[in-house]
This record gives structure tokens, C-alpha cells and sequence, in this order.
């Protein structure tokens, strides 16, 4: 699993980091810092649930 974000949408608004803090974090200034952009199979879920909250569909699951 791999994780793509479109740069371009990403607003910050930190749901991802929510759903899975392991693999993602909004840093101090208000911009997603992605952790570890091939997460284990294990953190698909919470991973999964990121992609669902982002509000403006920046994140996807590339496999």
C-alpha cells in the first residue's frame, strides 16, 4: 500500500492525522507532514478512514 496526496487539495484540516497518527501529522504550521507514505498492511484501516475523512479528497491508497 502506498499513500498519494494531491498537494494541491490538502487544506490542513488534520482528519487524517486523527484516523491514523502513526502515518500522519499536521505540523505547527497548519501542513501535513505524511510519516511513513507505505504504511504496513496492518494500518490499512486507519488508513482507510483517512482517506474517508479528508474533507476535500486529498489522500488516496495507491496498492
Amino acid at each position: 500500500m502506498k499513500i498519494h496526496v494531491d498537494w494541491n487539495l490538502c487544506e490542513g484540516h488534520g482528519q487524517c492525522e486523527y484516523a491514523a497518527p502513526d502515518v500522519f501529522t499536521i505540523n505547527d504550521d497548519g501542513e501535513l507532514t505524511v510519516i511513513d507514505e507505505t504504511p504496513k498492511e496492518g494500518q490499512r484501516k486507519a488508513v482507510e478512514q483517512a482517506v474517508r475523512r479528508c474533507p476535500v479528497r486529498a489522500l488516496e491508497i495507491e496498492n
